[in-house]
C-alpha cells in the first residue's frame, strides 16, 4: 500500500524495526491467539482484540476508538476475514495518529524563524530526559547549528553532572550554577549567553519532580516568565519526555505534566527494551499532543523523529 512507503533511510528504518521488535512480537503473539480458529472478524474477535490492545498498553480510551473504527468497517464491508485484520489495524491506527500528527518530518530540525529556538524539556527523573537532551544537541550540532544547554535541574547535583558529561561529549557550551540554585536564574543566564553567542538552539533541562503539582506548576511558570525577559516568546517548545517501558505509568506522568504546564510535544524513550510500544499510540491520541521523538536504541543517533507511517509499518511488519 503506497501509504506505507519508506520515508526513512535504510539504516534508520532498520533501527526502528529492531527497536520495536519486542513490542511487535508481544502484540502479534496475543493477536494470533485472539483470532485462532476464526475465519472472520466477529464480535468475539473484536472482544479479544480489545483485550489485546489494552494489554499492549494502547490505553482503554484509544482502544475503544480503534474498535469502533473496525466495527464500522465490518458493518460496511459485511464480511472481513481475520487475515485482513493486520492491514485494517495498520490503516486505522495510522488514521488515528494522523489526527494528531499533521505532516511528517524526516529529520530532527528547528524552525528558522526563531533564533534562538528555545526548548524547555520536562519529565520525571529516570525517564531519559538528560540523555534525550544530549542526543538532540548532537543531532542539532551535526546540522551545523549552534547549541547551548542550560542545567535547570538544580535540585540534584547528579543532573547537573550528567548534563555536563553530555555537553563535553557533544562539545557544546553548558550554562550551570551550583546545586540548589534558582532554576529560573539558570534559564535567564542560559538565554542571555545564547543570544550573546548568536546560538540557534537552546535546550533547558528542568527538575524532574512530581512531589507536588502546585510547586511544579509554579516553578515551571517562573522559569517561563524569566526566559521571556530575554527572549519574549520563549519557550518555543515544551518537550515532555516519557519512558515508554513504564507503560500505563507514562499516561499518569503525561496527565500530571500537561496539568502543570502547556506541553507542546512528546518524546517517548526506551522503546527498544520493552514490549510496551503501544503506549506511543495511546498517549498521542489521549493527550492530542504530537509525539515528536522516539528512542529506539542506546546509540547517540538512536533518537529518531517520530513518523506515524514508519512507526505503524514497523509495528505491524510481519
Amino acid at each position: 500500500m503506497s501509504l506505507f512507503k519508506n520515508i526513512f533511510s535504510k539504516d534508520k528504518k532498520q533501527t526502528l524495526d529492531k527497536g520495536l521488535e519486542k513490542s511487535k512480537s508481544s502484540f502479534f503473539g496475543k493477536l494470533s491467539k485472539a483470532v485462532a480458529g476464526k475465519a472472520k472478524v466477529d464480535d468475539e474477535v473484536l472482544d479479544n482484540l480489545e483485550e489485546v490492545l489494552v494489554t499492549s498498553d494502547v490505553g482503554v480510551n484509544t482502544t475503544l476508538k480503534i474498535i469502533e473504527r473496525i466495527e464500522a468497517r465490518v458493518s460496511k464491508d459485511k464480511y472481513l476475514g481475520t487475515e485482513e485484520l493486520n492491514q485494517i489495524l495498520r490503516e486505522e491506527i495510522a488514521g488515528l495518529l494522523s489526527e494528531t500528527h499533521v505532516g511528517e518530518e524526516k529529520e530532527i530540525s528547528v524552525p528558522a524563524e526563531n533564533k534562538p529556538h528555545v526548548i524547555m524539556v520536562v519529565g520525571v527523573n529516570g525517564v531519559g530526559k538528560t540523555t534525550t537532551i544530549g542526543k538532540l544537541a548532537n543531532q542539532f550540532k551535526n546540522q551545523g547549528l549552534r547549541v547551548v544547554l542550560g542545567a535547570g535541574d538544580t535540585f540534584r547535583a547528579a543532573a547537573i553532572d550528567q548534563l555536563q558529561v553530555w555537553a563535553d561529549r557533544v562539545e557544546v557550551p553548558i550554562i550551570k550554577q551550583k546545586m540548589g540554585s534558582d532554576p529560573a536564574s539558570v534559564a535567564f543566564d542560559t538565554l542571555s549567553a545564547a543570544v550573546a553567542d548568536n546560538a540557534d538552539v537552546v535546550l533547558i533541562d528542568t527538575a524532574g519532580r512530581l512531589h507536588n503539582k502546585v510547586n511544579l506548576m509554579n516553578e515551571l511558570s517562573k522559569v517561563k516568565r524569566v526566559m521571556q525577559k530575554v527572549v519574549p516568546d520563549a519557550p518555543h517548545e515544551v518537550l515532555l519526555v516519557l519512558d515508554g517501558s513504564t507503560g500505563q505509568n507514562a499516561f499518569e506522568q503525561a496527565k500530571q505534566f500537561t496539568k502543570a504546564t502547556e506541553v507542546t510535544s512528546l518524546a517517548v524513550t526506551k522503546l527498544d527494551g520493552t514490549a510496551k510500544g503501544g503506549v506511543v499510540i495511546g498517549i498521542s491520541d489521549q493527550f492530542q499532543i504530537p509525539v515528536k521523538y522516539i528512542g529506539v536504541g542506546e546509540g547517540i543517533d538512536d533518537l529518531q523523529v517520530f513518523n506515524k507511517y514508519e512507526f505503524v509499518d514497523s509495528f505491524f511488519k510481519l
